[in-house]
């Protein structure tokens, strides 16, 4: 079940945040975030309070994922080619996409997805917009088989903390 997340949940969201890191920091570093900079307990504290944060929560009620689901484009967005038009409220976009590494290759991310499409279907948007380091090879394969499409890719200062490249996709509703 994919729910808004409570104030309840913020510590646990850090959690993922941390496991996914110290993950990487063993094994690849597909995300290209950095401990401590990004993603924070102050970026997840930042969307529960704009009411845009969600958590995937399984059957024993372990939380097993977050996303932020706004309709925030970042800056860099401008540079990037879309082929689906959509302006404001009409485009839906997925932040911080995190599935906790225990709970990988099961699905949840796909369910994240789909989740998200419902939710921007049910308030009128007419695209949906995500982007990811262009390393992270499994999210870009995750999106594409999932009918999004690469718009291209641009320089971004993410977050104001990393500069990288940054390839974004969409997907018509």
């Amino acid at each position: 079940m994919i729910r808004p997340a409570r104030e309840s949940d913020l510590q646990e969201v850090e959690k993922i945040f941390h496991e996914i890191l110290d993950h990487e920091a063993e094994t690849v570093n597909y995300s290209n975030w950095i401990k401590g900079k990004y993603p924070t307990r102050a970026h997840a504290e930042k969307a529960w309070k704009e009411g845009t944060l969600y958590v995937g929560e399984d059957e024993t009620g372990r939380l097993f994922g977050c996303a932020n689901l706004n309709h925030i484009q970042l800056d860099e967005y401008v540079k990037i080619p879309w082929e689906y038009e959509g302006e404001g409220d009409e485009v839906f976009v997925i932040h911080m996409l995190c599935i906790r590494p225990d709970c990988a290759r099961q699905g949840r991310g796909k369910e994240f997805i789909a989740f998200s499409e419902e939710l921007a279907r049910t308030r009128g948007c007419k695209t949906v917009r995500i982007d990811t380091y262009e390393g992270n090879k499994p999210a870009e394969s995750l999106y594409t088989s999932l009918g999004y499409r690469l718009a291209g890719k641009t320089l971004f200062f993410f977050q104001q903390v990393i500069w990288e490249n940054l390839i974004c996709l969409e997907k018509k509703l």
